[in-house]
């Protein structure tokens, strides 16, 4: 399935253009404006405010009551194609203080990366995950109450108050993005904002970036600026910059929310090389269709056989 037909064979005609989100991870300070805004605008219940100790996160990850997350990452590696410091003020106040000097033995690992000046160097990847609103979604294939459904700008929606609590579409994604409410049962994930979309609004999420990190717009054109960020990052040497979710080749026929990220996607817990869940259930169902026409000309045979 195409972008372009995405909408249409989910019965939409004179659907808009296909719309959806591109997250630069590069710019990404990791305000988590996305997610207050996104908890604000869709009501979205509060689901524990611990730190994980993995860094300044709080959220852990994607669920039915955390439509973005922000993810932190921290590397002992220098950025790619960066200075690895940035001078402030004047240096002459300060050129007999070595303030690394005393950090340097900190517990730094044996062979961590050093800046020219004997510094150990550490970075962020900050990025905001979401639902990836797939070209092929398979939660659309298990659900059997039709609450999730493909709306006419592309994206993928659940309905609350069709959804039977059966938790069907929950294995089904190839992300873990949706889940279902504790002490409800429903499912619930990002909607893309469809009710702002439907009045010509962007999404809370993307109106609410300072950095423009999530970018949202027509897919196609997203795809084309996504492509040229790139070709800027790896002609400033930061080489490890590759798109995530853009391929329309891809397991999931491409994603309607795809990423920049600078390092493999496994660092920030997305799989490398999704695949819809769904993809084998036609052959499988030919399979089973072939055993039970089989079973049953086997079962006549032996009672046509019998003698009377």
């Amino acid at each position: 399935m195409t972008d372009d037909t995405a909408a249409r064979a989910a019965g939409s005609t004179g659907a808009p253009p296909r719309v959806g989100f591109f997250t630069d991870t590069s710019v990404c300070i990791g305000c988590k404006a996305c997610e207050v805004a996104c908890k604000e605008w869709n009501a979205i219940p509060e689901d524990g405010l611990e730190l994980t100790g993995m860094s300044y996160d709080n959220t852990q990850g994607l669920g039915a009551s955390t439509w973005r997350h922000v993810a932190f990452v921290e590397q002992r590696k220098p950025l790619g194609g960066q200075e690895p410091g940035v001078g402030h003020g004047n240096h002459e106040d300060h050129e007999d203080i070595d303030v690394f000097a005393a950090a340097r033995g900190l517990g730094a690992p044996p062979g961590s990366p050093l800046a020219p000046d004997g510094r150990t160097e550490l970075r962020w990847l900050m990025s905001s995950d979401v639902c990836k609103h797939c070209t092929r979604a398979a939660c659309l294939d298990v659900c059997p109450t039709g609450s999730l459904f493909r709306t006419e700008f592309g994206t993928v929606v659940v309905q609350e108050d069709v959804c039977n609590g059966c938790g069907y579409c929950v294995p089904a994604c190839p992300y873990g993005v949706i889940d279902q409410r504790p002490g409800d049962g429903r499912a619930w994930k990002c909607t893309l904002c469809y009710d702002r979309l439907g009045v010509g609004m962007e999404p809370a999420c993307a109106k609410s970036c300072p950095t423009d990190s999530i970018q949202f717009g027509p897919l196609e054109e997203l795809r084309e600026r996504a492509a040229a960020r790139v070709a800027r990052l790896h002609a400033a040497g930061v080489t490890d910059a590759r798109l995530y979710g853009a391929d329309p080749e891809d397991g999931v026929g491409g994603d309607g929310a795809f990423f920049l990220l600078l390092d493999e996607p496994e660092v920030y817990g997305l799989p490398p090389d999704p695949v819809v869940t769904t993809r084998d259930l036609p052959a499988m169902w030919r399979h089973a269709a072939a055993a039970a026409v089989s079973l049953t000309a086997l079962a006549a045979v032996c009672f046509a056989g019998r003698p009377r």
